[in-house]
């Protein structure tokens, strides 16, 4: 009996390797009709594999020009000055428009001044020719008066 049980293992390894075969072999004889299958899904496994390498060149394509864009943007934004450069700027022009607005102010009041300081003359002057105007007048009445008893009969 020990001999048989010996035996047992060598047995099932044996039946194992029958029943295996058995399996295989119809796997094999259908492999011949779905070799067409295998190979429409290799065609089609080859077809999406190369979409996908369409796909990733297109990408990168476009993910070179949005790099290229966002380069000339960032360049485009280095030129453009900064807010404390625009703030100095205004400051600057700011201060040379009151300087300038200031000058033409002073010089506007000098000229008023000099204005006031001629009509007084003109007012002073225009004032004396009036009084000699006045005084001429007057000799000239008592001249015509004294010309007037002069001409009168003598009594």
């Amino acid at each position: 009996m020990s001999r048989a049980l010996s035996y047992v293992p060598r047995a099932a390894i044996f039946l194992a390797g029958v029943a295996a075969g058995v399996l295989a072999r119809p796997r094999q004889e259908g492999a011949g009709a779905d070799s067409g299958a295998v190979r429409d899904l290799k065609r089609s496994v080859a077809d999406l594999e190369a979409r996908l390498a369409a796909q990733e060149s297109a990408q990168a394509a476009r993910f070179g020009q949005i790099e290229t864009r966002l380069d000339e943007h960032a360049a485009k934004l280095a030129n453009i000055p900064s807010t404390a450069q625009i703030v100095s700027a205004m400051e600057q022009l700011l201060s040379k428009t009151m300087s300038s607005l200031d000058e033409r102010l002073t010089t506007q009041a000098h000229s008023i001044e000099v204005l006031k300081t001629t009509v007084s003359q003109t007012d002073s002057l225009l004032e004396r020719v009036l009084e000699s105007l006045d005084s001429l007048q007057s000799y000239s009445e008592e001249t015509e008066a004294a010309d007037a008893l002069l001409q009168r009969p003598a009594v």
